[in-house]
Formats: structure tokens, sequence, C-alpha cells
């Protein structure tokens, strides 16, 4: 059965999550964190680099022995380390630590007070007012507890985008080589590229006597077959996601496509302009009356209500149908309008890559230039810059753009953004840099206004330029933090600032909707691929997909801009 780099990682993550529990070695923990991160960032399934001969010990931070815990859980779809770890300590434990504010200390002491063991135990206890009984824990994280485990029910239901890219990617190459089979689009919210995928629609054409059917229900990753019909089957794949296969006939292939596209809010939009004009579209195609008069395209579909062509990205009913109605749809950004990238770190801070070789990758990919934003100082675990380090970074930076050529090397910071609104390296330093990214990592909890009045005083700052990760959330880990983000904006706007779409796959952030926010009133976004390692740089597409959604064209991004008119850009008054 063939094993994922999202089943992988998440063998080391809670291999990881357990030791740390256990209170194992820091470094050893770190490796396995790092592993992970590694491995769901490769570009390939580690299984498919195995069997071209690779070696795995030559990634960044893998080495020998991760290199054949890898190749392990790849042969034996699991860790015996792992099993053994979770033999020690109950492997719901690693669970409990998923949940903001509850690092390895707090749940080893919820654990040895009250024996708990489980989330469903926890939550047990903190429905009861055990917790906030514990010394170091209160009411506050009482209920932290219980919203956190609630909240957690409807992201265990949706998987991250880049974890369902490579299952569906295989699965449509399975089957586009089966015999008779056509066409193969996986359809429904992967199609629109939204950031968590719930389940996948695929849609088949074929011969008669093709034996898709049959093959897909002995795809080697299924876990169940819910249903298998004729020209309908549902099966369970072994990582829980459900897929839906229906072979359509190629007279209704658009109308399908579209029907299984589209959000249920989009289709119903449609649907009403079609009624208006006494016809009915439904997934075998476009009706008046009895007759078919359109389906075999999505095209000739909307043709018939009077629309053109609607990308899939947009289909959520957000004013989509009016603006193709007036002729005014977006000309969305594509991956090829991009110029460069605008955040970056490197082995100067938490990198896995020399300054050189991330250039190096950036110049293969395509980029014009780079933008080598390592942490600050602020940041110690990741041995953030100071100013004395950044100036011989800086120094490196010019020297290196001197030897190479087709790529240039844009010296910055990722510069935390302090709790009081001040930035954690003096403007001097600063000054002399090609860009600066303020983010915060720290002080997620402050109250909505204040951290707002944060982000506002940093970005008073005359060498502030873009706002890195803007709303700190982590998708199915970490709600945003309290920001009034349509204030932010307008500030920005008021200083001649930008707002970065940050397109590791994790975070997303801006989401889609604060991306048409930021293009509604004019703020120009950065998509920057927030690089620690150089596979890391094909992040890019997953935030050319939200600033899609976001309703993006080039014009509203930087870094599609040569450096020479970027620079202007950033040039604050």
């Amino acid at each position: 059965m063939p094993i994922h780099n999202k089943q992988v990682a998440e063998q080391f993550s809670r291999l990881a999550d357990l030791l740390e529990i256990q209170g194992a070695n820091t470094f050893r923990v770190r490796a396995y964190r790092s592993a992970a991160q590694t491995v769901e960032s490769l570009p390939r399934d580690a299984q498919e680099m195995l069997d071209d001969g690779e070696d795995l010990s030559e990634l960044p931070g893998i080495g020998a022995d991760l290199a054949g815990k890898i190749e392990e859980i790849v042969k034996n779809g699991e860790l015996a380390l792992l099993k053994e770890t979770e033999e020690q300590t109950t492997a719901e434990l690693g669970e409990m630590m998923r949940l903001p504010g509850l690092g390895p200390k707090r749940v080893k002491a919820i654990h040895d007070a009250l024996g708990v063991e489980s989330l469903g135990r926890l939550k047990e206890a903190a429905e009861n007012h055990e917790v906030r009984q514990l010394e170091g824990f209160g009411k506050k994280t009482e209920e932290m507890i219980l919203r956190e485990i609630e909240r957690r029910k409807d992201h265990d239901q949706r998987t991250k985008l880049s974890a369902v890219d490579p299952i569906a990617r295989s699965l449509k190459q399975y089957l586009s080589g089966l015999e008779g089979v056509k066409k193969v689009v996986v359809a429904g919210s992967y199609r629109r590229r939204k950031e968590t995928v719930g389940d996948l629609d695929i849609l088949i054409t074929c011969k008669n006597d093709s034996p898709v059917v049959d093959r897909f229900v002995d795809y080697d990753e299924i876990a169940e077959v819910v249903k298998h019909g004729r020209t309908r089957s549902t099966v369970i794949l072994q990582s829980g996601l459900q897929v839906d296969l229906r072979v359509m006939p190629e007279v209704c292939y658009g109308a399908a496509l579209y029907y299984f596209t589209g959000s249920k809010a989009h289709n119903i939009a449609v649907r009403r302009i079609a009624q208006e004009r006494k016809l009915k579209i439904n997934e075998y195609g476009v009706f008046r009356g009895e007759d078919r008069i359109a389906g075999a395209t999505e095209e000739e579909v909307l043709e018939q209500v009077g629309l053109p062509f609607i990308p899939p990205e947009l289909r959520e009913n957000r004013g989509e149908v009016e603006a193709a109605k007036a002729g005014a749809l977006p000309q969305l950004i594509e991956l090829g309008d991009v110029r460069g990238n605008l955040h970056a770190h490197t082995k100067d801070s938490d990198g896995k890559y020399t300054l050189k070789q991330m250039a190096e990758a950036a110049k293969q990919s395509g980029l014009e230039y780079l933008a080598i934003t390592d942490h600050s100082k602020a940041v110690a675990a990741v041995q953030g810059l100071d100013a004395k380090r950044l100036r011989k970074q800086m120094e490196r930076i010019d020297a290196l753009n001197d030897e190479l050529s087709g790529i240039r090397i844009l010296k910055g910071i990722e510069v935390d953004i302090l709790e009081d609104g001040s930035l954690d390296l003096d403007d001097d330093v600063l000054a002399e840099l090609d860009l600066v990214v303020g983010s915060i990592h720290s002080k997620f909890d402050l109250p909505k206004k204040k951290q707002t009045e944060r982000v506002i005083r940093a970005m008073d700052h005359a060498c502030f330029h873009i706002l890195g990760h803007p709303t700190g959330r982590l998708i199915n880990a970490r709600e945003p933090y309290e920001i009034d983000i349509e204030r932010i904006m307008d500030a920005a706007l008021d200083r001649g600032c930008y707002m970065e779409l940050n397109a590791q796959p994790d975070r997303l952030d801006l989401n889609d909707a604060h991306c048409k926010l930021a293009r509604e009133r004019g703020l120009k976004v950065a998509i920057s691929t927030d690089a620690h390692a150089t596979t890391d740089l094909e992040f890019l597409r997953f935030g050319i997909d939200q600033a899609r959604r976001g309703w993006l064209e080039a014009d509203d991004v930087l870094n599609t801009r040569k450096w020479g008119d970027l620079k202007k850009l950033l040039k604050r008054d």
C-alpha cells in the first residue's frame, strides 16, 4: 500500500509529542519535529524517492538514522519506535499537547494529578472544574480547553489541501491509466482549491466496456468500500479521506463537472438565473422542458444562462455571479506572473540550507529575486540574528550577488513585533535592508484592541514594509489571534505598507476573504513562501491558489513586478 508523506510526517510528529511528555532530550525531540516538517514539504513522496534509488540521508536534517526510519515507515506502514513509545505513554496524551496552551509540562501535570489519558476524559475533567483546581491552572485555561476540544470536532472532518494534493494526484494518475478511460477530473472543494478538503469527488468519462469502477474499488489505498455500483462507487482511503467516483456520459460531463465543483450557495445562485429563463440545471445538463440543450462542457452550460466561464476558485457565491453578469470578473493571477519571493530563511536562523543553496534553488525555479528574511534575535530558539550577525549576512549577500547571475538576493529580515509595538532591531540597521517583514511570534492572547494597536505602532516605523502572516493562524491547529484586520489594512494603506499572503500550507495567511478585502481597498499583497528549505519554494503554488480564491490579479500582488519597480513601491515617504 502506498505511503504518503503526510503519514510519515504524522508518525514523526506523534513520536516527538510523546517523547517530549516523557521528558526526553530536547535535541532528540526537535530532530523528529524537524524531520516531520522536512518530509511533509518534499515535492515528491518519500516512497517514490526511495523507489528511484535516492538517498534520503542527504535531505537537510535527516541523516542516516532518520532516513532509515522513513524507509521503515514506507515499507512497514508504521514505526516500531513509535509503537513502543505509545505503549509506554498513552498515545492520546500527544493529542492533548496539540491543544493551544497545553505543552508537555501541563499535559504531564494533568495526567499525573487527574489520571487523564484522553481528550474525552480531559473534556469531562474541565466540565467538572477539576482542571482549575491544579496549581498553575485556572478558569481561563479550563475554558480554553473546552473551546479547543469543541473546535477540533469541525477541523477533524477536513484535511489540509497540501496533504490531499499527493493523494488526489496519485489516484488521478491511477484512474487515468485504466483501460477505456478518457477524462478524469477531481471536482468539489479540491478543484476550488479550498485550504481544507472534506472529501474528493472524481468525475470520469470512459468507454462502455471500461473496467474503471471495478478497478477503482481495488485501489491499494482503500480501507473500506462503502458503495460499489455500476456508475458510482464510494470508498474510504487509509488516510480517512472519502472518495466518490462517478462515471458520466460525455453529453453531460460539463454539467456534472460544474454541479460537483461549485459550492452549494454558488450552484443555487446560478440555478435561480436558469429558472428565470424557464430552464433547469442539474448534473445531467441544462433542460428546457424535457429537452437537454447543453451539458457537454461547462462553458456551454454557463452560456445558456448568459454567463461567461467562471474560474472554479471563485465559485463560492461571494459576488462572482454578479461580476460575471456585468463582465467584471477578475483576470486571476497565475503562477507564471510571480517574479520573486519576499520571505525565506537560511541556516543563519532556522532554515535548512545555506544562503547560496537557497539562491540557486530560487534561480532554478525561475525566480528573478529572492529576499532572505531570517528571524531577528527575539526568536532565540532558532538563533535569530542580532544587528552584528545581520550586517555580516548583508555583506555575504552583496558578495553573492556579485558572484551569481540570473538571480538577485535581497537583504531582508523577519523582525519580531514586540508586545509594545516596537521592533526587535533598531531602525539604523533595518534602514540598511532592501526589505523588512514584521511578524508576531509571541503574545498571541492579547485583547483585540491591544493586538491591533501593537501592529499599527510597528507599521509606524519608516523601515517597515510587509506584515508577515497577519493573523497568526495555523490551519486546523491554531486559531487566528484577535485583531481588527480591516483597521490594520487601512493603517497599512495610510503608511505605505503591505500585507503578506504566507503560502506555507499550514498558514495560507491571509485567508481568501482577507485577500478579497485587501483588493477591494486597493492594498497590495505579497505572496511569499516563508521557505525554510529549497523544496519549500514550491509552496508558491498554494499561495497562488489562495490568491485566486481571493480574486487577486497580477497587479494586486507586489512580487509580480521587476525588482526595479518593486523597489520604488517599497520606498516609504
